[in-house]
């Protein structure tokens, strides 16, 4: 993905859907809803059947969250938790 010229994960915009992100965020969107409160990377990197024990395989994953917290989708929790933007 990326260097195509286009923001593939575009701000949160007030009576914008989560159906305008990409189906991957999307469904990271879907899992921390889901968990009903703030969650790890690692929690969610289990969800997705990733090897959260290598090191390293969480990254691409905590970079994707953050993302999504940055454009508004989520919120970083101080302790580098993730939940749903109220």
């Amino acid at each position: 993905m990326g260097g195509r010229g286009v923001l593939l994960v575009p701000h949160r915009r007030a009576g914008a859907g989560e159906d305008i992100l990409p189906p991957d965020y999307q469904r990271l969107m879907k899992i921390v809803r889901d968990a009903g409160g703030p969650v790890r990377v690692k929690d969610v990197g289990v969800e997705l059947d990733l090897e959260v024990e290598v090191k390293g395989r969480l990254e691409p994953l905590r970079g994707k969250l953050s993302k999504l917290a940055r454009r508004g989708w989520l919120r970083k929790l101080p302790d580098g938790r993730f939940q749903t933007a109220a």
